[in-house]
């Protein structure tokens, strides 16, 4: 629902300000959103995805974007290759560069790490702490305790758990949020 993509069952939800889903048009420029499936084009090469992407969200002069974000996650020789001849980590690798190539102020991530070894995993955090808003949906407890401001636990649609992190042992956090969701 905060990516635009679903309408809130009931009740009412705000991005930025804006009522959605009737004001997704404003939020959506804002928007970097990434999943288990990196929504890129397995026929295309890295190259034209982030291109068609670039084109889409009106990216002005984007070839050293694209050229800086492809070196960024560790694709730059891979540039022209079709996205279906690589590896599941390396289709999320382009993915993260996807979702941060118009620079997104929201960054919404949904099990981002999935598929990623322990160096995407890792260039993945530091995307995170880069400065834009971040909403992490993850069950690596461990993960979120590290790179997040606060974390929050829901169940059944319900706040169950919210706490700042500064200080928070992920061990003592992981078997409260293994509590909460018995």
């Amino acid at each position: 629902m905060l990516a635009t993509l679903h309408r809130p069952g009931q009740g009412t939800l705000s991005v930025m300000g804006h009522d959605l889903p009737d004001k997704a048009q404003l939020v959506r420029p804002h928007l970097g959103y990434l999943g288990h499936d990196p929504l890129v084009y397995l026929d295309l090469t890295a190259l034209q995805n982030l291109e068609l992407f670039a084109d889409l969200y009106g990216v002005p002069d984007p070839r050293d974007r694209i050229e800086e974000l492809l070196d960024h996650v560790g694709l730059l020789a891979r540039s022209f290759e079709p996205v279906r001849t690589f590896s599941r980590g390396m289709a999320q690798r382009l993915g993260i560069a996807r979702l941060l190539l118009h620079r997104p102020t929201l960054l919404l991530l949904d099990e981002p790490t999935s598929g990623l070894d322990a160096a995407g995993a890792a260039l993945l955090d530091r995307v995170v702490a880069d400065g834009a808003s971040v909403v992490i949906v993850t069950h690596d407890v461990e993960r979120a305790v590290h790179v997040a401001d606060r974390v929050m636990v829901l169940r059944a649609g319900r706040v169950r758990l919210e706490q700042a992190t500064a200080g928070l042992d992920p061990a003592a956090f992981r078997a409260e949020y293994e509590r909460e969701i018995a």
